[in-house]
């Protein structure tokens, strides 16, 4: 089906433009004569968010410790928030540990499988984060595996074993920790013993994944880096790309050499970091971070780009490209995140008129409809039941 887009403000490569903006089939096209007219007055019209970094689908899982929900029952639910929040690509974060319960290697086995069989079913551009806990030695071999999957995974290397063990910034979430993983205080500090124990073969392990995702093309990212030392050292493995930095002379050393800076969201929206990590929005300002994620929060990055702005729609256009096209380019998806022709059709139509809390009033993903919660001509919700069939 093409639509034209009519009567909103369209945000095309940092400016604002009045014109309509027309679809065909999955992609933004030329003027198109006959094209289904789509009301937009009032509204922006934005490139979708694409998020690279986002676990909030946990929550869908075990919304409380020990209280686990069937999988696809959550990937289905998370679906819909997402694209209701405007997120038109999502990496969903699945953590592959050598913990137990909701983060376990079975728990990812689960989660890769019910992805795999439900993709292509889903409203938003759903794709895998494979968030590797480098202690996690036994499970590099899968993880391997699971990087030749299509589309290809991102790989982010995450160290909270060593945080934990020396009593640095996760120490204290232990009890948080072994309450996720189904077990007692006590025997979380056994197993997070005998997991140390082998730090010695960690190195090599994360050396030869690193090869492996280079030899195959996957993003790689860096989590948590504690140092510029550690920025050098995953910048040499092919980790272009510095995610959450624990420090600010990390993300100096990144941007020091034109890498991206991955923070969360919620970071900005909160005002700060909930555990005492870089404040995003001050890093935003000094230009040390280019990227904003949802960690764990999907409404955060509509938020988060119009906090920033402060009511100003000049500096909004400037600022969106951190939730849009900048995590496209992160993760080399080169047919989103802006809105020139020739591109995806992923967008949303965005009611700013309080510019504090804005809404996603439609949600379009490869030039389908996929959500709208009021009726934009009159023929909408007919298009939409048509486009369901």
């Amino acid at each position: 089906m093409a639509w034209r887009i009519e009567n909103g403000s369209t945000l095309v490569d940092g400016r604002w433009c009045d014109g309509p903006l027309y679809i065909a089939g999955a992609g933004l096209a030329p003027a198109i004569d006959g094209a289904r007219r789509l009301d937009a007055s009032g509204l922006l019209i934005l490139p979708g968010i694409v998020d690279i970094h986002g676990d909030a689908f946990e929550r869908h899982i075990m919304p409380r410790p020990g209280v686990r929900f069937d999988t696809k029952l959550a990937l289905l639910d998370t679906d819909r928030q997402l694209v209701a929040n405007g997120i038109t690509t999502a990496f969903h974060g699945v953590t592959v540990s050598w913990e137990p319960g909701l983060r376990s290697a079975e728990a990812a086995q689960a989660f890769v499988q019910t992805l795999t069989e439900l993709r292509d079913t889903l409203a938003c551009d759903t794709r895998l984060h494979l968030r590797w806990e480098t202690f996690a030695l036994d499970e590099a071999v899968q993880v391997a595996r699971w990087l030749e999957l299509s589309p290809a995974p991102i790989l982010a290397f995450n160290d909270h074993t060593t945080g934990s063990v020396l009593k640095g910034t996760i120490a204290r979430k232990i009890g948080q920790m072994a309450e996720r993983s189904g077990v007692s205080r006590d025997d979380y500090m056994a197993l997070l013993d005998r997991v140390w124990s082998r730090r010695d073969a960690v190195p090599a392990a994360i050396e030869g994944l690193a090869a492996r995702a280079r030899a195959h093309g996957n993003v790689l990212l860096a989590h948590d880096e504690a140092s510029p030392g550690e920025r050098t050292r995953f910048r040499a493995l092919g980790a272009a790309s510095s995610e959450f930095p624990l420090t600010l002379d990390t993300a100096e050393a990144a941007r020091a050499v034109g890498e991206d800076v991955i923070l969360g969201a919620p970071n900005v929206v909160r005002g700060g970091s909930h555990n005492g990590a870089l404040d995003a929005g001050d890093a935003v300002r000094r230009n040390l971070c280019t990227v904003l994620t949802s960690d764990y929060h999907y409404p955060s990055p509509l938020y988060a780009a119009f906090t920033l702005a402060g009511g100003d729609l000049d500096k909004l256009a400037s600022l969106w490209p951190l939730v849009s096209g900048n995590p496209a380019r992160v993760a080399r998806l080169a047919d989103r995140g802006s809105l020139r022709c020739g591109q995806r059709a992923d967008l949303i139509l965005v009611d700013a008129a309080d510019m504090s809390h804005p809404q996603v009033v439609a949600t379009i993903v490869a030039g389908e409809i996929v959500y709208a919660r009021r009726a934009l001509d009159r023929d909408l919700m007919s298009n939409l039941a048509h486009a369901a069939e």
